[in-house]
């Protein structure tokens, strides 16, 4: 089977809809490595080189070097279905090349989350109306659509108006490194390096409205707990309202953040967590949920999404929007170290449903599926 990748974001997003693009391509190459896999990459990247027997990056050749947009969105048609001849084509975040179908390859779509429809106020009124665009004519031209939750599969429904019947859920997992026991050694040079205390909470996630970090702080002091929060995550302008909410109930010397953290880092910072928060309004997923299974935490979470898909029945939910639940769980856990240890094991068997072995099968399945 000859199969071809939009593979922009896996040579230059290092975080979200790049993991996931790493993750798909590295695991579906290893599992089923009879099989050719063409990675059309726009410009040359300067930190990712994946190689391999069968594994080919295809990047735009003489006049389309300058011209590496036009080259993703319209040449790439022509070059999957003539050129190359593939048999599947798979966009892996939310687009695929413009033109209509010819020759035989089938077309896969990944559809991450709708976000920007549910939450117009978080986004630019240009930047709505072209996602919404480019996401409305992959859909229509996909044989089929990955999407990554339930929640994902429901909103394409009602708000795209795409048949339930060429929608299939395949979830992600996290890197493989969330699954490895940090050492003592590197713990101990990661809590120096960072000042951290021996036992906190932690939130990791960029600091914006929909995250709700504002939750997570409110409910800080309404717990008798004097463990200090870790905040781990890109700023934004919203950090400043975070700020000044610290500063009213003089919270400074409970909340430490942390900006740009390297990747290495971060199985450590999970690792020495004694819970992890995660009260976002709204996600496609929840990687940083996963993250915290297979690092040994406890999670916290809140409804509203696809969260309890990603934490599994035994993570704990809360409102929101309402603070004092978030602090009366968060004492909860720490007062029931048994308990504690249940959750612990739970989540750790809940998070191989997410084992990359059985989604690249289940991604295999679903290609097969469509060239019949």
């Amino acid at each position: 089977m000859k199969i071809g990748y939009d593979a922009k974001r896996a040579f230059h997003n290092k975080t979200g809809l790049g993991n996931y693009s790493r993750s798909l391509i590295e695991n579906i190459w290893r599992c089923f490595p009879e099989n050719h896999y063409y990675l059309f990459n726009p410009k040359p990247s300067a930190w990712y080189h994946p190689e391999g027997l069968h594994l080919t990056e295809i990047q735009p050749i003489g006049f389309y070097k300058k011209l590496s947009s036009y080259w993703r969105s319209f040449v790439l048609n022509a070059l999957a279905s003539n050129k190359y001849q593939l048999d599947i084509f798979h966009g892996l975040s939310h687009e695929l090349p413009l033109g209509k179908k010819v020759g035989t390859t089938k077309w896969v779509l990944t559809v991450h989350d709708l976000i920007f429809i549910r939450y117009p106020q978080y986004f630019n009124r240009i930047d709505r109306k072209i996602y919404l665009y480019k996401v409305k004519k992959a859909c229509k031209k996909a044989d089929k659509i990955v999407a990554i939750s339930e929640q994902t599969k429901l909103d394409i429904v009602n708000f795209l108006d795409i048949p339930a019947h060429k929608i299939v859920v395949i979830y992600q997992d996290c890197h493989p490194d969330f699954k490895k026991e940090v050492s003592q050694a590197k713990k101990t040079a990661t809590a120096y390096k960072f000042q951290l205390p021996s036992s906190y909470l932690l939130q990791v996630g960029t600091i914006e409205n929909r995250k709700n970090l504002l939750l997570t702080v409110n409910a800080l002091k309404k717990t008798t707990s004097t463990l200090k929060l870790v905040v781990v995550g890109k700023p934004t302008p919203y950090l400043a309202e975070v700020k000044a909410e610290i500063s009213k109930h003089q919270l400074q010397e409970r909340v430490i953040f942390l900006h740009n953290v390297p990747f290495e880092d971060l199985p450590a910072i999970y690792q020495m967590a004694a819970i992890f928060i995660y009260p976002s309004r709204f996600e496609g997923f929840g990687i940083p949920i996963i993250e915290a299974l297979h690092s040994k935490v406890p999670v916290i979470a809140a409804t509203g999404s696809c969260l309890e898909e990603s934490g599994g029945p035994n993570s704990i939910y809360v409102n929101p929007d309402n603070s004092a639940e978030l602090a009366n769980a968060i004492q909860n856990v720490l007062a029931d170290p048994e308990s504690r240890q249940k959750q612990i094991d739970s989540g750790v068997l809940f998070a191989e449903k997410f084992n990359p072995d059985r989604l690249a099968s289940q991604l295999m399945n679903l290609y097969k599926s469509v060239l019949l």
